[in-house]
């Protein structure tokens, strides 16, 4: 079951770096929360769709997955912690970021989604 929502956050960070929002939206559950360096928020459909727009211009890179620890607590409920390196496609001089994201995944109607995802960028 953890090598499955590994799988699935891969994916969902996949439909983000491709800006495939309809991949997003099936593995998100709303309302979700998100949790960075813009605080605390509870994301509706609507308002989630329009965050997704807003970075659009923004060509994010997957560079590295590592230290990932997924864990099933219930029957339908998964967390997962990993660090993601990522590039902007479009901006060679600024360095790559790297994050320590979480993300808690349930199982709902026999489809996982993502209810809750945080991200800390890491100091270098």
């Amino acid at each position: 079951m953890e090598t499955q929502i590994i799988e699935l956050e891969k994916k969902y960070w996949h439909g983000m770096e491709n800006h495939d929002y309809e991949t997003v939206k099936k593995l998100t559950g709303f309302p979700c929360i998100i949790a960075g360096k813009n605080g605390v928020q509870t994301v509706n459909e609507a308002k989630f769709k329009k965050m997704f727009e807003s970075g659009e211009g923004d060509k994010i890179q997957i560079l590295n997955f590592s230290d990932i620890e997924a864990q099933l607590v219930a029957e339908n409920t998964a967390v997962i912690a990993y660090l993601i390196e990522l590039g902007i496609a479009d901006n060679k001089q600024k360095a790559p970021m790297k994050c320590a994201c979480t993300s808690t995944w349930i199982k709902e109607k026999n489809n996982w989604i993502c209810v809750l995802h945080t991200e800390t960028e890491l100091s270098e």
